[in-house]
């Protein structure tokens, strides 16, 4: 075992190694079906037997992801890392999610006919690194025993348009990020030394059709299809996601996320899908964001106790099938049978005064704002792609503008604590036929310090919501599930407006091309909340424990 191997497996409280015997052998070409050559590189442990785990990445086979894959071999199994088409040597171009079911099932091919091959693999990977494991998870046979999908799902397209708007920052970030690996590491370095001018210009860009340029200097093909392909039924997105064979998979699953996690709805989705199929898979939740330290080492830590268990037949200590990571404080860690867990549904309703109630309202004015595209209400922190920006923060700064309404309880005089699906129903008015409503739940502090839980957007459109004879329009607000325990002396707090850029696209207001879109309509909008309009938020409670979560 190596020095380094060996200190990081102990700072990460990792299971002792089995062998420091690791043979590497680097920049393997393996052809798939259409001639194309996908680097690839083989850790080899010294012991007889061991499976094999397959990590199919675009973001190369050096830095961190070569410590991966030494450290998984280290603990009895062969590591095979791939860099997907069109990335760090490997021939063809890179065109998200097109290929990865034939260069993937192509690659299990290649597999079956090395010396070493044992009949059994798994699979390892986060974010993308999981999707091209939905990718060929339903056709990989009796072979796969293992699977471990971080931060990932096997539907990229709903996380893509969340509420059917368009998640600008997340793909052009990644955009960015992908066309950043093909420049030197000088000045990549400078560029975010200096916060990413570039990108923080093209995200402020109107067209986004030019959004890509701005940022990278060179027009992304897959950013100006996502732009073109935006609405439910484009034919595009049929074979570029996974899902339609979840029930398929044969093969155990262990999903670890975040509750800031971009991808954490669609996750879920693909939990909820395989409960349904009679699977069991392991669910891990915790306090993290898409690129949180702690969350790389809990799925290094989880995918590893995974893989032994039912990829080498080594099975640990047993767990609780789902557990989750309660936010706020008093929180920490349950164990659950199940997600979500029974709880009670309430109602919080929006209330004159600016108050958040459980009583349902009558007869009250609506409150009113006005909505400019061209100075849209910005997003602070939340699920994001990039760690930094990303997570729980104090809000008061942007519920401080006039463009966002806040509704807020009293302190609480015992713990609340809300496990599961949140889900909000704003009633309004609006002079616009197109905008868009962003609700979001915070934890007003005793400090009076708001920290976002969780949140939502839906986009509106004519004839997406029927309007009834006052005009108004009843808008439901799917928001992140979450697990957060309001403790006694805080409050809850319920904010609603017009949108949340650029974590999404602004609604110009007008109905243009989401990719073309450069005039934009200002409007007022009327935020109802009385007996025929009862805009609410609906939490659902659970038991609070009279001890703290560990």
């Amino acid at each position: 075992m190596r020095p380094v191997t060996r200190l990081v497996a102990a700072a990460l409280r990792l299971p002792a190694a089995r062998t420091g015997r690791v043979a590497v052998t680097r920049d393997l070409p393996v052809r798939v079906r259409d001639g194309t050559c996908l680097r690839t590189d083989h850790y080899a442990p010294d012991l007889a037997d061991a499976p094999c785990v397959l990590i199919r990445t675009p973001y190369g086979r050096g830095g961190p992801i070569r410590l991966l894959g030494r450290l998984i071999a280290e603990r009895g199994f062969h590591v095979v890392i791939q860099s997907c088409r069109g990335t760090y040597g490997s021939g063809g171009e890179f065109a998200p999610l097109v290929h990865e079911r034939d260069d993937g099932l192509d690659t299990l091919d290649w597999l079956r006919r090395q010396p070493w091959w044992t009949g059994a693999f798994g699979m390892f990977g986060a974010s993308y690194q999981g999707f091209v494991q939905w990718a060929v998870a339903a056709e990989a046979g009796d072979e796969l025993r293992a699977m471990v999908a971080v931060v990932t799902a096997s539907a990229t397209r709903d996380s893509t348009y969340a509420g059917e708007s368009f998640a600008l920052d997340t793909v052009l970030t990644w955009a960015e990020l992908l066309e950043a690996q093909t420049v030197p590491w000088l000045a990549r370095q400078w560029e975010l030394k200096r916060g990413q001018p570039r990108l923080a210009r093209a995200l402020a860009h109107l067209p986004l059709a030019e959004a890509d340029r701005v940022a990278t200097g060179v027009t992304v093909p897959f950013f100006q299809e996502w732009l073109r392909h935006h609405t439910p039924d484009a034919d595009y997105w049929r074979a570029r996601v996974f899902g339609d064979r979840i029930t398929d998979v044969r093969a155990p699953v262990a999903m670890v996320s975040g509750w800031q996690d971009i991808f954490l709805p669609a996750q879920l989705d693909d939990y909820a899908r395989l409960r349904a199929a009679g699977a069991r898979p392991r669910l891990t939740v915790g306090p993290w964001t898409h690129g949180s330290p702690g969350l790389l080492v809990a799925a290094l830590r989880e995918g590893l106790d995974w893989l032994d268990t039912h990829l080498a037949g080594r099975p640990g200590p047993e767990r609780a099938p789902v557990r989750v990571h309660v936010g706020g404080d008093g929180g920490g860690w349950r164990d659950l049978p199940d997600w979500p867990p029974p709880a009670t549904l309430t109602r919080w309703h929006l209330r004159s005064d600016r108050r958040l109630d459980r009583t349902p309202p009558d007869t009250e004015t609506p409150d009113r704002i006005w909505y400019d595209p061209a100075d849209p209400t910005p997003s602070l922190g939340g699920p994001l792609l990039v760690a930094q920006r990303a997570g729980a923060v104090d809000n008061r700064p942007v519920e401080s503008r006039p463009d966002v309404l806040t509704y807020t309880t009293g302190p609480m005089s015992t713990a609340v604590e809300v496990v599961g699906p949140v889900r909000a129903e704003i009633h309004l008015r609006s002079e616009l036929s197109y905008l868009d409503v962003f609700v979001r739940l915070c934890d007003v502090d005793r400090r009076g310090r708001s920290w976002n839980v969780c949140d939502g957007l839906t986009r509106v459109e004519p004839g997406r919501f029927p309007r009834d004879a006052s005009g108004a329009v009843r808008v439901p607000v799917t928001l992140w599930p979450t697990a957060h325990r309001f403790a006694p002396g805080h409050r809850l707090r319920v904010q609603v407006s017009g949108g949340a850029h650029p974590r999404y696209a602004r609604n110009p207001g007008t109905g243009e091309p989401l990719g073309a879109a450069v005039t934009l309509r200002a409007g007022w909008r009327d935020v109802l909340h009385d007996r025929e309009h009862p805009s609410a938020l609906e939490l659902p409670l659970v038991p609070a424990p009279s001890t703290p979560g560990r």
